[in-house]
């Protein structure tokens, strides 16, 4: 990893991934979805379900960037991995309900650690958030994460989903910025990896106390939470 005082010294921008980084997807949406697969008479587990609808989420935006086709809006991935994923499961629905079950994305909450450690590093760095989700889903969930961003920029910009270096490339070109001057910050292995291919430097926030693969690209800096990297970066 890299020296914790030459990241202090040379970066000036923290640029993070907003679903499962910043909020809590697994925790929100399981929430969400408890009641309604109570009322579906589904007797499975929900957090499962969650799952089950994230990686098929993750495996569809992998497709749609890879086929290079033009990007598909986040939303309209989120319908069909809930679609699929109530297909498997067994479970009778309406297009009005999967709308609403994917609308729920726009209300997750941060995870508890996280405003009070961006407050800290807000004095130091400016502060932006680079998502797979679409700009309209951003600016509604401004109001439920309860924090103001120097920037929020939608992978739309690009035309392709994280991790393919395009996204990036704008992040860099919309803070006006060199990429060695930022530090991304996310909870998922593919996205350190992309960022720091691209030349940005990276941190991982290990929440779920899970090895980093064996990848080239190594992260510069490994935190159980924001507020350990506050602890560290600030």
């Amino acid at each position: 990893m890299t020296d914790p005082e030459l990241l202090k010294r040379e970066v000036t921008h923290l640029v993070f991934d907003q679903y499962g980084t910043v909020v809590d997807m697994q925790g929100g949406l399981t929430e969400a979805v408890t009641p309604f697969l109570k009322d579906k008479g589904w007797d499975g587990r929900p957090d499962q379900f969650v799952t089950w609808w994230r990686r098929t989420h993750f495996e569809n935006s992998m497709i749609d960037a890879l086929m290079d086709r033009g990007h598909t809006p986040y939303r309209q991935i989120g319908h069909r991995a809930v679609s699929v994923v109530m297909d498997r499961a067994g479970i009778s629905y309406t297009q009005d309900e999967v709308r609403w079950l994917v609308s729920q994305i726009e209300a997750l909450k941060p995870f508890p650690d996280v405003i009070a450690a961006l407050e800290r590093l807000r004095s130091r760095y400016q502060l932006a958030i680079l998502s797979n989700g679409d700009r309209d889903m951003l600016e509604a969930s401004k109001p439920h994460i309860g924090f103001d961003f120097n920037a929020v920029i939608s992978v739309q910009e690009a035309g392709y989903f994280k991790p393919h270096w395009k996204t990036y490339a704008t992040a860099e070109r919309l803070l006006e910025t060199d990429r060695t001057d930022i530090l991304f910050v996310a909870n998922h292995e593919f996205d350190c990896v992309g960022a720091k291919s691209f030349g940005m430097r990276t941190a991982f926030i290990d929440r779920r106390k899970r090895p980093f693969g064996a990848w080239p690209k190594q992260p510069d800096l490994i935190v159980s939470d924001f507020r350990e990297m506050a602890e560290v970066l600030a």
